[in-house]
């Protein structure tokens, strides 16, 4: 009973260390201990162990920088595909626990462990210890864990002893937490609304829990207000068990180095950015009526505009049409670029149109059954395995040269079976050079 008091609901939050320079680490043990960095193709850090953090080394530093400050640094391209297996099996080892299991983000996810201590011969907190000890293990990583009567007070949890945590928050010992957390630290919380609360003197996230409702409900929205239920123990965000397909709108933005002034290879990543987000459109049954497409300057500047179709969409040929006509309003020669993008807006069902006078729909009909078997075929031996002639500067001649060129050693070593854009979905172990 006292136990049920303290989680009326038993809400795990899992997230994983410096995931993606983790999971270097556990396919190559030999990087074990060392400050590693993975983004070498961005030109930036994306994720870093602790060694390298100790150094100084943060999200977002730029390569140069870091070799100045940690000379024994050892940077990585990013292998997302593997980050993605092992996210997977992290999924998957939780699940032996309990069926109901949001995959939040790819490095960290929530469980429902509710009504399992009789079936499972445990208490929560157990599960908890034992989901963490398997997780370590199986995967040679490490995981800061929480558990909680609600997500938001679960995250907590989880961050309070990073990394490699294991905390558990009671809603009778919740106070204690909650005194010790800065309002800008709650999950939902940002760094204005922070600053809000703090004209009224609430600094901490026991400052916040204790306001009453009908203070809450005058002096923040309704998304704080449901944040402060949570902060009582009461479930307002439920785990979300489905996979993603409700999209609002859809974005593709890929930077390429070193910065081109060639229009026609810019033109090129922009159409194959319009592929990317098609696929994924017609992957989750959507079309859209209006699109936005920008370039982006080596200086960080962005340009764009924003394009209203005939009809909704789901073909890139449709949407590359209306692009090249007003690309020159947005590209400037002798302008340095470093990135483009596309943004699917309005998104909504794909259904088919009815005819028009001009025979207009029966050709957009056509072309979305020649993607069916385009899809079809990407299905079979991979992403892009037929693609645009737009699209072709951009598929040949790759992204990056030099050394951001450089790609992740799985990718560079093809298993049998396997093909650039089919692959078997198995990690590659490797040595440091």
């Amino acid at each position: 009973m006292h136990s049920y008091r303290s989680y009326p609901r038993a809400i795990l939050h899992i997230d994983g260390d410096c995931f993606f320079a983790s999971c270097e680490v556990a396919k190559n043990p030999a990087l074990r201990g060392k400050p590693v960095v993975t983004g070498q193709e961005r030109g930036i850090a994306s994720s870093m162990t602790y060694e390298a953090k100790r150094m100084g080394v943060t999200r977002g530093m730029r390569l140069f920088e870091i070799k100045k400050i940690c000379p024994d640094v050892i940077i990585l391209p990013s292998d997302y595909e593997t980050y993605s297996l092992y996210s997977e099996r992290m999924y998957n080892i939780v699940r032996r626990y309990t069926s109901d299991v949001e995959e939040y983000s790819i490095d960290e996810c929530f469980a429902d462990l509710t009504g399992l201590r009789r079936p499972l011969h445990m208490s929560y907190e157990m599960m908890a210890e034992r989901i963490k000890r398997e997780l370590n293990s199986e995967l040679g990583m490490t995981f800061s864990v929480g558990l909680s009567a609600t997500k938001v007070l679960s995250k907590v949890a989880s961050k309070w002893a990073k990394p490699d945590g294991l905390t558990f928050i009671p809603l009778r010992k919740a106070p204690e937490f909650l005194a010790k957390v800065p309002t800008e630290k709650i999950w939902g919380i940002g760094s204005q609304t922070s600053a809000l609360l703090a004209k009224y003197g609430v600094r901490t996230a026991l400052d916040f829990a204790l306001r009453d409702e009908s203070w809450v409900r005058s002096h923040v929205s309704k998304p704080y207000f449901e944040i402060w239920q949570e902060l009582h123990g009461r479930v307002v965000y439920e785990l979300n068990l489905e996979p993603k397909h409700i999209y609002k709108s859809i974005s593709k933005t890929k930077t390429f180095t070193p910065p081109r002034t060639d229009r026609a290879y810019i033109f090129s990543q922009l159409s194959k950015n319009i592929e990317n987000a098609c696929i994924k459109a017609r992957r989750h049954g959507l079309a859209t009526p209006l699109i936005y497409f920008f370039l982006k300057t080596q200086d960080f500047r962005y340009h764009g505009m924003a394009v209203l179709l005939s009809a909704a969409v789901s073909v890139p040929q449709e949407i590359i049409a209306v692009v090249e006509k007003v690309f020159e309003k947005v590209y400037r020669p002798r302008t340095q670029y470093r990135a483009t993008g596309i943004i699917l807006m309005k998104l909504q069902e794909n259904i088919m149109t009815q005819m028009d006078l001009f025979g207009k729909s029966l050709s957009v009909e056509t072309t979305k059954k020649i993607y069916i078997s385009m899809d079809t075929l990407s299905a079979k031996f991979g992403k892009h395995a037929v693609f645009l002639g737009s699209s072709f500067q951009a598929m040949t001649e790759g992204t990056h040269k030099g050394e951001r060129g450089v790609s992740s050693q799985r990718a560079a070593n093809i298993f049998k079976g396997e093909t650039k854009r089919k692959r078997l979905h198995i990690p590659m172990l490797g040595e440091v050079k």
